[in-house]
């Protein structure tokens, strides 16, 4: 059996495979550790502009792996500490590196899965794809940043309901609730991901990572203290060829072209 998560990296792109299509890609000790480790190599190598996560198989993931969990119930909290340092560590570079992140859910997505599909920057749908809380339905709680990324994407109060009422959601319903931000046909999920992966690897990837770091410190912030965060990263990003270049061709009235430095 090969590594639970496959990278590639082409052409700025850092794809991202959940790859153990017939295990339904469980969240395990394994998974975690990987994902941290692919994390990290997207965060660090200076090449990845942007990241686009899929999965392989019938399901994106089926959440937590209950056979590991059910193994031995003394060692269970000691595994779910393991796991969630490399799971955690993941979803943190990957909300914090500067090239943004698009998740393409082709089918249902189990409790860490919404998790990463909250903390992604953006999140496309098959419209048969269906969002699943799972958590308390095995009497947990969400991990992953859940309760912090599903709150900035969709309420405090919707996720109170969907975590407590442990819901699913299609696709549609998780679009208007502000988890996912496009809904697309099944068979053009990949292609659309992939377009917005280009897109956005085309992009100012400076300023795009000042962004994220904005928007997470927004809820934390005065709105003072958060202006000056915004200048500061303003200035940050002025230095960058980037900056100057958008700021002279948009004067001159050409298209810039985006270098990522």
């Amino acid at each position: 059996m090969g590594e639970p998560v496959a990278l590639d990296i082409t052409n700025g792109i850092a794809h991202v495979t959940l790859d153990q299509p017939e295990r339904g890609n469980p969240f395990d000790l394994d998974f975690c550790t990987t994902l941290s480790r692919v994390a990290t190599e997207c965060d660090e190598n200076r090449d990845v502009r942007a990241v686009l996560i899929d999965a392989r198989g019938p399901y994106f993931t089926v959440g937590a792996d209950l056979k590991t969990m059910t193994r031995d119930r003394e060692a269970l909290p000691r595994f779910i500490k393991d796991a969630t340092v490399g799971l955690h560590s993941a979803i943190s570079r990957f909300a914090r590196m500067r090239a943004p992140v698009v998740l393409a859910a082709h089918a249902l997505v189990v409790g860490g899965g919404v998790a990463l599909s909250a903390a992604a920057d953006f999140c496309l749908a098959a419209r048969s794809a269906k969002f699943y809380a799972a958590y308390t339905g095995i009497g947990l709680l969400c991990d992953g940043g859940g309760s912090t990324f599903l709150p900035r994407r969709i309420g405090v109060r919707r996720t109170a309901e969907f975590l407590m009422r442990n819901q699913t959601w299609t696709a549609e319903e998780a679009h208007v609730s502000g988890l996912v931000s496009e809904v697309v046909d099944d068979d053009a999920l990949a292609a659309a991901a992939q377009k917005l992966a280009a897109e956005l690897a085309a992009g100012p990837t400076a300023s795009f990572g000042e962004i994220k770091n904005l928007l997470l410190s927004t809820w934390e912030q005065p709105i003072e203290a958060q202006m000056e965060l915004e200048a500061r990263a303003m200035a940050r990003v002025c230095r960058t060829d980037d900056a100057w270049t958008g700021v002279t061709e948009v004067a001159a009235r050409r298209k810039p072209e985006f270098r990522g430095h």
